[in-house]
Order: C-alpha cells, then sequence, then structure tokens
C-alpha cells in the first residue's frame, strides 16, 4: 500500500501544479486585466500557460501525427495507421499509405521501451515510409494494462519480438533503434534455431548496448554501482487505483521524467526561463520548437518493474548478450546460430548514451555469419538522437541503411547467386576447353 500511495501521491502532485498553472494563466488573462500597464501580470499568464501544458503533457500519449506523405511517384497520399498484431503490451502497426502500390522494403522498426512512447520515432518513420512499408511496435503504457495480463520482463520482450518477426515473414527488414537492439539480436537468434524460414532478411543495429563494458558511460556506471534491491525499492512502485493496471509493479514515468530531467537540469531551466519569456512577449506558438520537443519528451510512460529490473541486470551487470549466455525459460540463446541474417551496426561518435563499441560488439558475437554480410558505421559528430533522428540520420545514415537493406534483399540474393552460378559455369567451360 505505502508503494500505491507514492504513486497516487506523485500523480495528484503533478495534477496540482496542472491546476495551478491553468489557475494563474486564467486569472491573468481576465479582460479587466488589461487595463493595468503592469508587465507582471502578463508575464503571470505566460507563467501559467507554460506551467499548464508541461505537466499536462506527462500524462498524454502524443498522436503519431502523420496524416499524409510525399511519395517517390510526386504525389501525397493519407497515411492510415493499422494495427496488425495486438498484445496486451504492445501492438505491431503499420503505417498503410493509401493509393500507393506495396513497396518492396518491408521495414519492421523496433521502438524502445525505455520510458517514451514509440512516437519519440516520429521522424524516423516520416523519413522512411516515402519509400518503404514501414511497421513498428507500439509498445503500451503499464499503467493501463490489468495485473491479470501477467507479467512482462525481457524474456517476453524477447517473444513479443519473436511474434512480430513471425507474422511478417521472411522478407523483413529488422531496425532496432537503441535499447532494443540486444534482445532483437536475441530474437533473431532464438528464430535461428526454432524457426529458421521466420528469420528476416537484415537487421540494423541502431546505438544499443550489446556490450555495455565496452565502452561506459554514465548509464552503465550507474548499473554498476547500485544494488537491485535498492533499484526495486528506490524506482518501482505500484499503480494507484485510478488506472486499469491497479496494484501492478512498475517504474514509473513520472519517477523516470525526474531522472531524464536532473542529467540536464540547467539546460532544461534555461528552455523553460527562455520560453516564458517568448510567450510573456507574444513570440510562442502552438508548435514552436520548444513545444514541439518537450510535447514529445515530457510524455512518459510506465515500464513494468520486472522488465525494468531484468534490463538492468541481465543486459547491463551480467551483460548475458555480450557473454553469449542470454536464455529464454532455460533454453541458452546461441547468437553464433545466425548465419544467413545480414547484420549492420551504427554508432555516433558522439552518443554520450550507447558509446562508440557498446553496439558494434555485436559483429564479434556473430561467428557462424560471413564477414561480407557483415557491416558497422560510425557517424562523426552524432549523438545519441542524431543517429536515427535529424538531419545525420536523413542525410548521413538513412541512405546507408536502405543501400544495405538492398544489397541483401531477395532480388539482390538471387542476383548474386545466378552471377556466382554462370561464373561457375563459364570456368568449368574453359576448363574443358583447355583440356581439349
Amino acid at each position: 500500500m505505502r508503494h500505491m500511495a507514492l504513486y497516487d501521491m506523485m500523480e495528484t502532485v503533478r495534477n496540482t501544479n496542472q491546476w495551478i498553472g491553468a489557475t494563474a494563466r486564467t486569472m491573468a488573462s481576465f479582460p479587466g486585466l488589461a487595463l493595468i500597464p503592469n508587465p507582471a501580470i502578463r508575464w503571470v499568464e505566460a507563467w501559467g500557460e507554460v506551467t499548464e501544458r508541461t505537466f499536462e503533457r506527462m500524462i498524454a500519449k502524443p498522436d503519431w501525427g502523420i496524416d499524409s506523405i510525399s511519395c517517390d511517384d510526386g504525389k501525397d497520399h493519407l497515411v492510415e495507421v493499422r494495427t496488425v498484431l495486438e498484445r496486451p503490451f504492445g501492438d505491431l502497426i503499420h503505417f498503410n499509405v493509401v493509393g500507393r502500390e506495396e513497396q518492396p522494403r518491408k521495414i519492421l522498426l523496433v521502438a524502445p521501451m525505455s520510458g517514451h512512447y514509440a512516437t519519440l520515432l516520429r521522424s524516423t518513420v516520416k523519413s522512411l515510409i516515402t519509400n518503404c512499408e514501414v511497421y513498428v511496435t507500439d509498445w503500451h503504457n503499464a499503467r493501463d494494462i490489468p495485473v491479470s495480463a501477467g507479467k512482462f520482463d525481457v524474456e517476453d520482450y524477447t517473444l513479443y519480438l519473436v511474434d512480430y518477426m513471425r507474422e511478417l515473414g521472411p522478407d523483413t527488414h529488422v531496425i532496432a533503434v537503441c535499447q532494443p537492439a540486444p534482445l532483437t539480436l536475441a530474437a533473431t537468434a532464438y528464430l535461428a534455431e526454432e524457426d529458421p524460414e521466420a528469420q528476416p532478411r537484415t537487421l540494423t543495429l541502431i546505438g544499443g548496448p550489446i556490450d555495455p563494458d565496452a565502452a561506459p558511460t554514465e548509464v552503465t556506471d550507474f548499473g554498476a554501482r547500485v544494488t537491485m534491491g535498492q533499484l526495486e525499492e528506490a524506482m518501482c512502485q505500484r499503480v494507484g487505483f485510478r488506472y486499469k493496471g491497479v496494484g501492478r509493479r512498475v517504474y514509473p514515468g513520472l519517477l523516470q521524467l525526474s531522472s531524464f530531467m536532473a542529467m540536464n537540469a540547467d539546460t532544461h531551466a534555461k528552455a523553460f526561463s527562455d520560453q516564458i519569456l517568448r510567450a510573456a512577449r507574444g513570440e510562442a506558438s502552438e508548435h514552436d520548437r520548444h513545444n514541439k520537443f518537450y510535447d514529445e519528451y515530457l510524455a512518459v510512460m510506465d515500464m513494468p518493474a520486472e522488465f525494468y529490473l531484468s534490463t538492468v541486470q541481465r543486459i547491463f551487470k551480467e551483460c548475458e548478450i555480450a557473454k553469449n549466455a542470454f536464455t529464454i525459460e532455460g533454453k541458452p540463446v546461441d547468437i553464433g546460430k545466425i548465419t544467413n541474417v545480414a547484420v549492420k551496426t551504427v554508432e555516433g561518435a558522439n552518443d554520450d548514451i550507447s558509446a562508440p563499441g557498446q553496439c558494434v560488439a555485436a559483429l564479434d558475437l556473430l561467428t557462424g555469419l560471413p564477414d561480407e554480410m557483415k557491416a558497422s558505421h560510425l557517424e562523426p559528430g552524432a549523438g545519441h538522437y542524431g543517429i536515427f533522428a535529424g538531419g545525420k540520420w536523413r542525410n548521413n545514415i538513412r541512405p546507408l541503411v536502405l543501400e544495405f537493406i538492398d544489397a541483401n534483399s531477395d532480388a539482390s540474393r538471387t542476383a548474386k547467386t545466378s552471377a556466382k552460378a554462370a561464373k561457375s559455369g563459364t570456368q568449368k567451360s574453359a576448363q574443358v576447353v583447355n583440356l581439349s
């Protein structure tokens, strides 16, 4: 009950701050006060406006906001978000472009379950759906999942990915962004043994902690310092009575957000004070740069406690993926069994979350994969978000990833096989001629 009370207390504090902001904004915007030439009144209204919006966004799931897209055919097409596979903890969704021929590239974009919604990859999706069929793992907020749905840890997460890959079929190209990279690698290895025909054609791992010890960061240092008992006591609570998941143990989104903000407190404080001044001067707008960023950044979701704890224990502390010692329901998952899935890693030179070296470590684990099916890329000057969003992703990384996908597609493999067969036949003919 104590942990449920803490959960409800955090929600009460959030709700109270939203109410205070709304009250300040409403009172300061009273028409009669416009007769008083005091700039402090406008400042209070601006403070209330920014404060209300800030605390309101913390419990709202952002919309994808992808209503239409300009495609390679030069036309604008409507985009429908369709649910392909529905599961308690996350759905597989498809961005269906209406009126466009089905694209040959089928991409499964594995979104992180690390505090933010899958919509964090909005710009990544936008950059891909122009000439690809894009599917995304849309993880649910744990506070809305009844306890009767059961647990959800790293093994369950991996099996969800296995189901998604099976649903999409073998002509799929998987791109895993950040946190899910090690578990996506494990899911592919699981399929290599259990259902080889369902394996994807390619696997691209972007900025993921395959081997956290390869290049320590503040994130990995934190995981090494604290004990599991400390994490469970300090970070995990039970969902309060307001939500469907009442009683479920979670790592609350509001607690995660406080940790995110604390890492760059000065930067965030300046951003909000500057926004208040812009609002006071009438320079702020609904979709300005500040609001577009913080509407997404502040929208956090509760994470199942068992998933959070097992991630820290098994991925960061025990480094099960890095040691090729990961198991599912007691059965070893051998990454060396991957022999026919081309794998590419992408890292950012300035990534302070998954530092260079952590992700490329995956290639050393792929002992059964030919070298010509392995690739890696280190993007100069790119931070963690820059390797999957923004200019560096659009202009540098995305073209390389699509080139890698095309080079390892069914058509490309068939062409290579035919070329080898033709070359072999020519050589045999030459040998016959020489013998004659």
